[in-house]
């Protein structure tokens, strides 16, 4: 059985990302994770086995390892997004458009980070606590209560929690319908009852 918590030994280059990624989570977003193997991957994306046993040990850590990327880009793109904003109640309605305008255009990865992906088996990879995207909630929620805006009833961690919550409700809701809907568009059916739950 293969160590999924073992590093790659190196980082591939980005010519061959860019061929890669797409094909692994157009695979994983419409197959069962246990009918994907390492020989489609290399197959459809042009790579052979070797090279990609050479950088991924197993499937499960090239899969991870393009889920930690691409969440660690969504964390980033949303402080360029919230820089400067002052009120947090647009700050929080910032986070979750960014969030799930990232979804809308990168469907492959909203289907297999909430749905297909074995969260059994990332919860062992370190890149399963998304420090990231937790620190961008946690500093709107420091903010928010410094401004006196934030319910000092709610703990930080019920609000960490209504975000994730709301985020995997909206792209079930969503996969379900068959991806015919705007993610985005989903914000003004629960932001109001979001914002109510977590305000003074």
């Amino acid at each position: 059985m293969s160590n999924t918590n073992k590093e790659p030994h190196a980082n591939l280059p980005e010519k061959q990302k860019d061929k890669l990624y797409p094909i692994v989570l157009q695979l994983f977003s419409t197959k069962d994770f246990h009918q994907v193997s390492m020989r489609e991957i290399g197959k459809l994306s042009g790579l052979s086995t070797t090279t990609l046993y050479r950088y991924y040990p197993s499937k499960e850590n090239l899969l991870f390892s393009i889920l930690d990327e691409k969440i660690e880009s969504l964390a980033d793109k949303t402080r360029l997004h919230i820089q400067g904003m002052e009120s947090t109640r647009e700050i929080f309605r910032k986070i979750f458009w960014v969030t799930l305008d990232h979804y809308d255009n990168n469907p492959g990865l909203a289907v297999t980070l909430y749905i297909t992906a074995p969260i059994h088996a990332w919860i062992a990879e370190k890149t399963y606590v998304r420090k990231d995207a937790y620190a961008v909630l946690n500093e709107t929620i420091i903010h928010g209560r410094k401004l006196g805006e934030i319910d000092p009833d709610i703990s930080d961690e019920q609000i960490i929690d209504l975000y994730f919550m709301y985020c995997h409700r909206q792209v079930l809701r969503w996969y379900v319908k068959n991806q015919t809907d705007s993610l985005v568009d989903s914000i003004g059916n629960f932001f109001n009852v979001f914002w109510k739950a977590v305000t003074v």
